[in-house]
């Protein structure tokens, strides 16, 4: 009996940590979708694998050495391009690149299929409070940023007359993403944040009728995939990351079906 107790409680935590970071993934998302940066996710989870690397083999949680590695990769792309003039999406590529080669060298082989798709298994209580305050923190700063980078994609023009800071606006929205992207890794691995962030919002986008429809059904699609995902898992003893984003999938391809 108490050993059913716990793996009910591990299971309730695998669901709201999930639900949680596949929310905010899908409204943080629904902006990527839209400026056409959905496959930024991607890029940046596979800069995280030497930050997951150098978790799994030191034994630190690996949302935290995703992020960590984030950050320098960020910093190293943007003095680059100051430094080169070279196009970001050249300099984006050697970093990525970079990262991932150094990744393959020191990942060890006990640690590929968690870095690549993920492992909830060792999901704790703590990290289940810590995800909510932070996924919430992030889904409060988005949305008061959201009107003003919408209308900066728009017209830069019209977002200055309204004394929008643009630059400050895309600074916090580019963290944001770094930290959804480093929470990400966790139940989806580094080779799939980009469909956890970018499928959501397409299927929103397929049936809603305005922007708010569609932030809020991107996060409400992003949260019941990874919820079902995990629950069909846990049934199947499939791996969850992959199962998380057939879900997603199968809604977007419903969601064709029904498109206005």
């Amino acid at each position: 009996m108490n050993i059913d107790i716990l793996l009910n409680k591990q299971l309730l935590y695998a669901v709201l940590t999930c639900a949680s970071v596949g929310g905010i993934a899908g409204y943080i998302g629904s902006l990527m979708v839209t400026k056409r940066m959905a496959l930024m996710g991607g890029a940046l989870g596979h800069l995280t694998l030497p930050g997951i690397a150098f978790a799994l083999a030191y034994g630190f949680d690996v949302s935290l050495g995703a992020l960590l590695i984030l950050i320098f990769g960020i910093t190293a792309i943007w003095a680059l391009e100051r430094k080169t003039k070279l196009p970001t999406e050249s300099l984006t590529a050697i970093v990525f690149a970079t990262s991932l080669a150094i990744a393959l060298l020191f990942l060890h082989h006990d640690h590929i299929d968690i870095a690549l798709i993920g492992d909830i298994s060792k999901i704790t209580l703590l990290v289940t409070i810590i995800t909510i305050i932070i996924t919430t923190g992030i889904y409060l700063v988005t949305r008061k940023i959201l009107p003003g980078m919408i209308l900066s994609n728009i017209s830069q023009d019209l977002a200055q007359v309204e004394k929008i800071n643009v630059s400050l606006c895309k600074f916090v929205y580019l963290a944001c993403i770094a930290v959804v992207v480093a929470m990400g890794v966790r139940i989806v691995g580094g080779l799939m944040t980009a469909a956890l962030v970018a499928i959501p919002a397409a299927t929103s986008k397929n049936i809603s009728n305005n922007l708010s429809q569609y932030t809020l059904l991107s996060l409400l699609f992003g949260a019941i995939s990874c919820t079902l995902g995990v629950l069909i898992a846990s049934i199947t003893q499939l791996p969850t990351g992959p199962m998380i984003i057939l879900c997603s999938s199968m809604f977007f391809f419903i969601s064709v079906i029904f498109k206005r």
